[in-house]
């Protein structure tokens, strides 16, 4: 089955930038997404793109978060901007809006002063 590895996470302050990646082991053709579980709190939907590019996000990352891919590569990105501490949380990629795949180790976010 296709392996997912995140990366890109850190500890960044508010207001600042972050680029997540996401390595799958094979071919990603279909729809993929960024989920984020934060301390506490079930996972959540943060951002999709389908395999034509169109691209979705939750209301609370919308304008602030980017998601890309790149099928040739086999990769996810997301970008964020203008973070803040809510956004802190391990993020895992997966397809989307239903996770088909095994979940990775995820990466983790931190917005801190």
């Amino acid at each position: 089955q296709v392996q997912l590895v995140e990366s890109g996470g850190g500890l960044v302050q508010p207001g600042g930038s972050l680029r997540l990646s996401c390595a799958a082991s094979g071919s990603i053709f279909y729809s993929m997404g960024w989920f984020r579980q934060a301390s506490g709190k079930q996972r959540e939907f943060i951002a999709r793109i389908t395999s034509g590019g169109s691209t979705y996000y939750a209301d609370s990352v919308k304008g602030r978060f980017t998601i890309s891919r790149d099928n040739a590569k086999n990769t996810v990105h997301l970008q964020m901007n203008s973070l803040k501490p809510e956004d802190t949380a391990v993020y895992y990629c997966n397809t989307a809006p239903n996770s088909l795949l095994s979940w990775g180790q995820g990466t983790q976010v931190t917005v801190s002063s």
